[in-house]
């Protein structure tokens, strides 16, 4: 939890924190707004819609501040760089992970931009809500918000009108999934300079496609799936089938036939595997990992069976057995070498993306913006996603200055850590 109430001098750093944000906003106004905005999304107060901040703030009139955020003219392309910039600073490097999620913001009404009954993860069925793509970029167990992209349901993409209202971009109006949102969020990081090693998913973005377009990327990956995905053994072979009667087979096909994840791990009892410590103690499941083919290739009849997809690339595909008997399934195209428990971390390490929603909505009032622009929402979410990077930097900031009052030991001296880049607490 953040608590900035009891820190002195935090407004200071925000300001200084806030510089290379300010140096992308030309007009004296807004680089006035911006370090206001922030500073009341930080504050203290249960509210931190636009009103209520300003309500808060000596001598910032409501509307000066609704302007900033929901009306102003300008680009907010030099402020999202200077975010990723900074979280690569922070976190960013080989051993980092990008986690691609979603997160809901409930809504009354149907004229907020996106809004729609649509399925909220987060509250586990159907409600009227806006989603957002999400992107975090973690390493250790401090994560940097870095990436928050609307979803535009069909409702909204077949009506013009709709999205002209709401002052949708053209370029935006298109109909694009999550799965092509997320890909284009990643290429956006990346292109700005993010450095990670693996991308992490559920199993509402562990689709064939996405995992495609990753390795297509040369990303590495770990993503949920479906038990009753159909893989094939590792050792499947591509032959030409005798024809029993008429002409000769022109194509390959697999000498053994797909079956369900979870029936190929039916008979693998698993291990026990502690991926971390947390709070209450040693966060362990039982893993069990193989090395199959995804049937994600090129579709082809083969007999029989009708069409059926080709074997893909070699992957791993591992099974967590839960204490209550629940189980999950995960596919990764980590290095065959890889580890059971390199695998349970990394796959287990997706996590973090939940406590970065939940503090964001409830410590920073992501999800309090009450304006129903797709200008205010973005500008809000991005103002959000810088307040809660510079309370991460405040954090690593203070771990560090607790391990320079502690005499380091050789090896750490031998081994050094990177410059720009520490360990987190």
């Amino acid at each position: 939890m953040f608590v900035m109430s009891d820190v002195g001098g935090w407004r200071d750093d925000l300001d200084r924190w806030l510089q290379p944000f300010l140096a992308g906003l030309s007009h004296p106004a807004r680089r006035a707004m911006c370090p206001l905005y922030v500073a009341g999304l930080i504050g203290l107060g249960d509210r931190k819609s636009v009103q209520p901040m300003a309500a808060r703030t000596e001598g910032v009139p409501y509307d000066r501040l609704h302007h900033f955020i929901a009306a102003g003219i300008w680009d907010e392309a030099p402020l999202q760089q200077a975010l990723l910039g900074e979280a690569d600073r922070l976190v960013g490097g080989a051993d980092a992970i990008l986690v691609v999620d979603d997160t809901a913001l409930p809504k009354k009404g149907n004229r907020s931009v996106g809004v729609a009954p649509q399925y909220a993860t987060t509250l586990g069925k159907t409600a009227n809500c806006q989603t957002l793509v999400s992107l975090t970029l973690a390493r250790g167990e401090v994560p940097v918000a870095v990436g928050l992209a609307l979803f535009l349901p069909e409702t909204w993409t077949a009506d013009p009108d709709r999205m002209a209202g709401a002052g949708i971009p053209e370029g935006r109006r298109a109909a694009r999934t999550k799965l092509e949102i997320a890909v284009a969020e990643i290429d956006r990081v990346r292109a700005g300079g993010v450095r990670f090693g693996c991308v992490l998913a559920d199993a509402g973005y562990g689709s064939a496609p996405f995992r495609q377009a990753l390795s297509a990327r040369g990303l590495s990956w770990a993503v949920g799936i479906s038990g009753r995905s159909k893989v094939y053994p590792a050792d499947v072979t591509m032959i030409f089938p005798v024809a029993g009667r008429g002409r000769p087979r022109k194509r390959h096909v697999p000498d053994q036939v797909s079956v369900a994840a979870e029936t190929i791990l039916a008979d693998m009892t698993g291990r026990a595997v502690t991926w971390r410590r947390g709070t209450k103690g040693r966060l362990r499941a039982r893993f069990c990992a193989l090395r199959v083919r995804m049937a994600d290739g090129p579709t082809q009849r083969i007999g029989t069976q009708g069409n059926q997809h080709l074997p893909g690339d070699e992957v791993w595909l591992v099974r967590e057995e839960r204490g209550s008997g629940e189980r999950k399934f995960y596919l990764s195209n980590l290095p065959a070498d890889a580890t059971l428990k390199q695998l349970a971390a990394t796959i287990k390490a997706r996590w973090i993306c939940e406590q970065v929603h939940q503090q964001m909505k409830e410590e920073l009032g992501l999800d309090h913006f009450e304006g129903r622009s797709w200008t205010g929402l973005n500008r809000h979410a991005l103002m959000t996603m810088m307040a809660y990077a510079f309370l991460q930097s405040r954090r690593l900031a203070a771990a560090g200055r607790k391990k320079k009052k502690r005499l380091p030991t050789a090896s750490a001296l031998d081994a050094g850590d990177p410059a720009g880049h520490p360990r987190p607490p």
